[in-house]
């Protein structure tokens, strides 16, 4: 195992987003804390509880892993995206360096930076809302299962993506209709039947139904299945990307 190659891509990264300290970091957490403000104390205050939990608190988990989808997602495309754009892939390409270090540097650091930003959330959150965690050390479990998944499923995107407006169509056509149709504003118990047996396909629901269980130890799904299907995309994911360094599919091309 090359360890200074997967610390001198890791380091690459995260100075990246140093460097762009508002848009990577101060963005989302400001987009999320607006969230907080209308739906967790204006409308949250108005609001029933759900499954004995105070709204607000309940779209708690939900806000962080939508932040966790999308900022997965962006920050690992992207990264791998920008030396294919650039050229610098083929110096990556050509190094003593292995397509698992290569993964690892790049996946490494754009999930780093969603816990991150998961944790400044978590915190903000605190400041608006009052909750408990249940089960701190699962929470951290799935907070860093699912940024490590998704910025797997981000490095897929930026290896297909061959310019920037196909880097956004899947996070913003896909990924974020099902982020909000995932449970994270509501229990999709509150569902007519018909709707509850529909949204048990949408993948989204396992990962917010999981990390909610992990706060308040209540789910829509039970939380063994959550993990196993947040496990089973994980290495859907995997297989995928060991498919496209084989293969060289849009990378040696």
């Amino acid at each position: 195992m090359n360890l200074y190659a997967i610390k001198a891509i890791y380091l690459f990264e995260m100075a990246r987003t140093w460097r762009t300290l508002m848009q990577s970091i101060a963005s989302p957490v400001l987009s999320t804390s607006l969230y907080f403000i209308v739906f967790g104390s204006a409308i949250g205050s108005r609001m029933a509880d759900i499954d004995g939990v105070s709204y607000g608190a309940f779209i708690v988990p939900g806000l962080i892993m939508l932040s966790i989808l999308t900022e997965s997602i962006s920050n690992a495309s992207f990264g791998i995206y920008m030396p294919k754009f650039s050229g610098t892939i083929y110096e990556i390409l050509s190094a003593p360096i292995s397509a698992l270090e290569t993964v690892i540097g790049y996946v490494g650091a754009a999930a780093t930076k969603s816990v991150i930003i998961g944790t400044i959330i978590l915190v903000t959150a605190r400041l608006f809302v009052d909750f408990s965690i249940a089960h701190p050390v699962w929470m951290v479990a799935f907070l860093v299962l699912t940024s490590v998944t998704f910025s797997l499923f981000g490095f897929i995107i930026g290896i297909w993506a061959d310019s920037f407006q196909k880097l956004q169509v899947v996070p913003l056509m896909v990924v974020t209709p099902l982020a909000f149709l995932g449970g994270s504003f509501y229990s999709i118990t509150m569902l007519p039947p018909f709707w509850q047996t529909i949204a048990l396909f949408n993948p989204v629901v396992y990962l917010v139904s999981g990390f909610r269980w992990s706060f308040f130890g209540v789910a829509d799904v039970d939380v063994g299945i959550s993990l196993g299907m947040t496990l089973v995309f994980m290495l859907i994911c995997l297989g995928v990307v060991g498919w496209i360094f084989r293969t060289g599919y849009r990378i040696k091309a």
